[in-house]
Formats: C-alpha cells, sequence, structure tokens
C-alpha cells in the first residue's frame, strides 16, 4: 500500500507538522525504509485532501532536514535512516555532562541526538517542547517540577517519551527513570550516622531557588529528629561564617565552593574541625582537599538505560537509589 497519511482536524498540530510527524513516524517504525519512494505531491494531494502547497512545504522541509531527497524523474525517497532524538536538560553540569556522554556512547550512530537546556524556565521549557512536536523519533525529557508534569509534556506520544530525574507521572503510559530524593538519600546518610554524631549540629544548605524537591528537606528533617541530632535548614550561606565542629550537606556547587573557601580563610580543616556532604558528584570533588563525600545518583547508568530505551522502545519505569561515596571531608 505505500505511505498512507490520514488528517486528523481536531488534532492541535497544523497540517503540515502532522504530515511531517507521520512521516517521521513511519521511518522510524520501519515502514518507510531507506530508499523507499513517496508518494508524488500529486498523489498525496489525491488521497489526503491536503492541499499540493502544503505537501510540498513539508517535502521541502523533510528535504532541508536531509531526511529525503528528491530527483526530477523519481520523485522523493527516504535517505539514509537515522534516528533523531531530543533530549532536553535542565542545565549544563558536570553530572549532567557525564549523564549526555554515557547516553550518546550507548546509542547506535545512526542516532542523531539535539541536546537542549530549559534552565528551568517554564515559558522556553514549553517553547522547546512546543516546537519539537513531529520532529523527532523520540524524546528524553528532565521535567521542569518534581510534582507534576507540564501539560505540553503529554501532546508527546507517550510511547516515544522518557521522563528523566525529576517527576514520576501519574499515567502508567509513560515511561520514567528517575531519583529517590527520599528513602535513599536518608539510607546514605544512615551509612554515615557515626561520622555526623562527632559533630555539634547538622546543617543542610538548601537555597529557596533551588529546583532540589523539598521533599528532600522533610526527609533530612525526620533523619536528624530520629536520631537526636541537632541540625538546621539554612536558606541562605553566605549571611554566616562556616562554623567549627559542624558538619554541613550542600545542594548546589555555589555554595560547596563557599564553605570550601571559608575553611580555608579560618584555617579549618575539611573532616575533623568541619564535616562536609555534597550532592551529586563529579571528578573535581574527588580532588578537592582529600576528597568531598558525596550522595549521587550514577548519572552514567542514567545515561545508559535513557540510551537503552531510546533504542529499544520498551517501556521503563524505574527510581534510582543514590548512593554514598566517602571521602577524607567527613
Amino acid at each position: 500500500m505505500g505511505f498512507q497519511f490520514k488528517y486528523d482536524e481536531a488534532a492541535a498540530q497544523t497540517k503540515i507538522q502532522q504530515l511531517l510527524h507521520a512521516i517521521n513516524e513511519a521511518i522510524s517504525n520501519g515502514d518507510l525504509k531507506e530508499g523507499d519512494f513517496l508518494p508524488s505531491v500529486n498523489q498525496l494531494s489525491k488521497q489526503s485532501g491536503l492541499s499540493r502547497d502544503t505537501i510540498f512545504k513539508a517535502y521541502t522541509i523533510l528535504k532541508q532536514r536531509s531526511v529525503i531527497s528528491s530527483t526530477p524523474t523519481k520523485g522523493y525517497f527516504v535517505n539514509s535512516v537515522s534516528f533523531k532524538v531530543m533530549m532536553l536538560l535542565d542545565d549544563f553540569s558536570a553530572f549532567k555532562e557525564q549523564l549526555y556522554s554515557s547516553f550518546r556512547s550507548n546509542l547506535p550512530d545512526n542516532y542523531v541526538v539535539d541536546l537542549l537546556f530549559h534552565h528551568y524556565n517554564a515559558d522556553v521549557f514549553k517553547q522547546l517542547i512546543q516546537n519539537s512536536l513531529g520532529r523527532y523519533s523520540m524524546y528524553v525529557v528532565m521535567n521542569i517540577n518534581h510534582g507534576r508534569i507540564e501539560d505540553v509534556v503529554r501532546k508527546i506520544d507517550p510511547n516515544k517519551l522518557l521522563i528523566m530525574d525529576m517527576g514520576k507521572p501519574d499515567r502508567d503510559d509513560i515511561s520514567y527513570i528517575t531519583q529517590d530524593f527520599e528513602d535513599g538519600p536518608v539510607a546514605c546518610l544512615n551509612g554515615v550516622l557515626e561520622q555526623l554524631r562527632s559533630y555539634e549540629q547538622f546543617n543542610l544548605v538548601y537555597p529557596s531557588t533551588t529546583p532540589h524537591p523539598t521533599q528532600f528537606v522533610d526527609a533530612f528533617s525526620r533523619f536528624c529528629e530520629s536520631n537526636n541530632l541537632k541540625y538546621s535548614v539554612i536558606s541562605k550561606l553566605s549571611d554566616r561564617a562556616v562554623q567549627k565542629r559542624q558538619a554541613y550537606l550542600s545542594i548546589k556547587e555555589e555554595d560547596l565552593v563557599y564553605i570550601v573557601k571559608s575553611c580555608k580563610t579560618q584555617n579549618l580543616k575539611l573532616g575533623s574541625d568541619v564535616g562536609l556532604i555534597a550532592y551529586n558528584d563529579s571528578p573535581l570533588k574527588e580532588l578537592v582537599g582529600d576528597g568531598i563525600t558525596v550522595i549521587s545518583a550514577d548519572f552514567a547508568e542514567m545515561g545508559a538505560k535513557a540510551a537503552r530505551f531510546v533504542e529499544s522502545k520498551e517501556k521503563v519505569f524505574e527510581i534510582l537509589s543514590p548512593k554514598l561515596i566517602l571521602r577524607g571531608s567527613l
């Protein structure tokens, strides 16, 4: 029968977007293979009811993206098959670089990955998703909110979508590989409870601007209270000096740098005078002083699992627990 297309008047996408999506979908599913011919503009116009101009514009866009080619005598045909993947991350950091490198290295060469960032800007997030609809074979999206999945994300075919890092979808048709921000970190802290008892107070540095889920603050408080540890939650560390005989758990890199600098200025030694745990590992944290103790998800593992989903298209529902890496700072 060849390629068939039917325009859906109820869909939110334009006619061109629907046609682009249908052709990309046919290539992704293997219904259209390398060298297969598409219907001519006249044939598809007669079969679908779309205007010749709409079809010509869609074919032109696909040619510009190197998805199809054309010859004057034979018409439009599929180029060497490649799969385009959109990976939308929250921001750039050392551990996100680990995730992306693992993701890319675990995909075959015929997968093309467009890497984008939303920087927790809701308007940017919405626009990037909206502009991506129908352009990609698969979507890997680092969610902007821990508590819910944004409405614009639900416009993506759930069979092609993977939610990463934050937020568990409330429907069982959307795949996810996310972090455990409650029980997992508490298990890590239990692993260094004796070290923490050697300090007079345990402080969580949790800026009001951090996207880190608030559930983590509740879990931290419960951990301290159940183990009779004196504790505090600090929203702005730069207002105070780092205190001797206290331990700190830092979420953001800027606060980690501040703590290290403050210790150096006061001639306080990390690991004895001051305890320090950072969230999320990076190669640099192995090298600072005698190493920074971290609670961290394995981002290389997360990237490899995401690549497996993209290639196999098999549903995945997984919450990854973080691991504790004990170094000299505690």
